[in-house]
């Protein structure tokens, strides 16, 4: 079988199943896990498929949302040095609403012990890495826990984010864009993120740059919301300059 009919039947898979996973796929055609991670980049360049942890989703899944392990394994790297990167916008007092997600996460791990600065958060991973922090006064957040996310939603988190003025907001997304704006899967975590955008006089978008040109179902913001966006340097230089013409700084870690 050439490669162009194997990707052909590929993308029947996928579509006919909504996600196809490599080792089923080496093991089907009788090719190595490798030449199947070709065909899926290849896929995905076009457009076709969207690449996750160990496999492929169609691209018209706006409502596919993986799991927060699975996710913790995706653009480890990237996520690293953006959380370092971020580090430079903590403030040195004053207060701070940390999103729930996993490059939020690696950034409360990355937070220095002489930090007192005050957290806010509704990511039951976050508050985990924070809550033995010597130095920083720690606010969770409650309401309804999504499992996917260990994010508290609904009118508890709602409520508790309208009564606070935050300094900065370090904000996650699932993708983002100039003309799809800020998204996620999710009605609930979107309406909390817009809840946080206008709980915080400065926002941190953090996100790698495989969520750039990423549109999902529930938009909550613009990036005209966003005064600095923090990602790596998968983001190209263009794409970059075009989102600062449109008034949001870009740094490329």
């Amino acid at each position: 079988m050439y490669a162009a009919e194997r990707q052909q039947e590929i993308l029947r898979l996928a579509r006919d199943s909504g996600r196809v996973d490599v080792l089923s796929l080496a093991e089907e055609f009788q090719v190595t896990a490798e030449t199947v991670r070709r065909d899926l980049k290849a896929l995905d360049r076009a457009g076709l498929v969207r690449r996750v942890h160990g496999g492929a989703i169609p691209a018209g899944r706006l409502d596919f949302e993986p799991d927060l392990a699975e996710r913790d394994t995706v653009a480890a790297d990237e996520k690293d040095r953006i959380a370092r990167a971020a580090l430079a916008e903590l403030p040195d007092d004053g207060s701070v609403i940390l999103d729930a997600g996993t490059t939020a996460a690696r950034l409360a791990a990355e937070f220095p012990l002489e930090s007192d600065v005050t957290v806010v958060t509704h990511g039951l991973p976050v508050a985990a890495r924070l809550a033995d922090h010597p130095g920083l006064t720690l606010h969770l957040v409650g309401g309804r826990i999504r499992h996917r996310t260990r994010a508290a939603v609904d009118d508890w988190a709602l409520r508790a984010y309208r009564e606070i003025n935050a300094d900065v907001l370090f904000l996650a997304t699932n993708g983002f864009s100039l003309e799809g704006g800020l998204t996620t899967p999710d009605l609930a975590e979107a309406a909390v993120k817009r809840a946080i955008i206008a709980a915080a006089r400065r926002v941190v978008l953090i996100a790698d740059s495989a969520k750039f040109g990423q549109q999902h179902f529930a938009r909550f913001g613009d990036l005209s919301d966003v005064d600095l966006l923090i990602t790596d340097t998968g983001l190209s230089p263009e794409n970059a300059l075009a989102i600062e013409r449109a008034g949001t700084e870009v740094v490329r870690a």
